[in-house]
């Protein structure tokens, strides 16, 4: 009996061993030979990947584009509230060189107590125009006189080069029309006359 039992373990040992000898057998065929499912599978994977990296590049790019444009829109807007007036002010220059011109006019020894008419006119001139300059730096137009400071092609514009004694050659030796700049930015150039250097 006990034989008997010994012959009946030992073949459904056999038996066990050689079904898991018969799966790997199958599995070492299903790895080496896929099946034309699993090839079709694989084949939708790699694309849908593929579509999945080439969307996200383009979403990546989207948003750097949509960033730049809100970055740049910013700054047009920024430079609309600053250099919106410049056509106004430009305008604005003109009345403050005639009002400049008429101060500089008017004799210093005909404003007395003796010709009030004119003396209230010419307070009243002087009075405006310093008001329109108080107004001009409220809204960041600064003047520009650079008699005496060096030559700047960006700030001023020459109009004449002549020797002067004891000037520095490139330095401004007379301004025949003041300059002004809006925050920072020239509007219109000081109109100069450069001292030129001996030769």
């Amino acid at each position: 009996m006990f034989l008997r039992f010994f012959c009946t373990a030992t073949r459904q040992k056999n038996t066990g061993q050689s079904y898991d000898d018969d799966q790997s057998q199958t599995r070492n065929a299903d790895k080496a030979e896929p099946s034309p499912a699993e090839k079709i599978l694989v084949e939708e994977k790699n694309k849908l990947e593929e579509q999945l990296k080439d969307l996200t590049d383009k979403y990546k790019r989207a948003l750097a584009d949509a960033e730049n444009i809100r970055q740049r829109s910013q700054k047009l807007v920024e430079e609309a509230k600053l250099y919106g007036i410049q056509g106004f002010c430009k305008d604005l220059l003109e009345v403050a060189d005639i009002l400049e011109k008429a101060t500089e006019s008017v004799p210093k020894e005909e404003i007395s107590g003796q010709n009030p008419h004119l003396k209230s006119l010419y307070e009243g001139l002087i009075m405006t125009e310093g008001q329109l300059q108080k107004v001009f730096c409220k809204h960041g137009l600064i003047k520009l006189n650079p008699l005496g400071a060096r030559f700047d092609p960006y700030e001023h514009e020459a109009l004449f080069h002549t020797p002067v004694e004891g000037k520095e050659p490139g330095s401004v030796a007379l301004v025949t029309k003041i300059g002004y700049k809006l925050h920072g930015r020239t509007l219109r150039p000081a109109l100069v006359g450069v001292v030129k250097g001996t030769e």
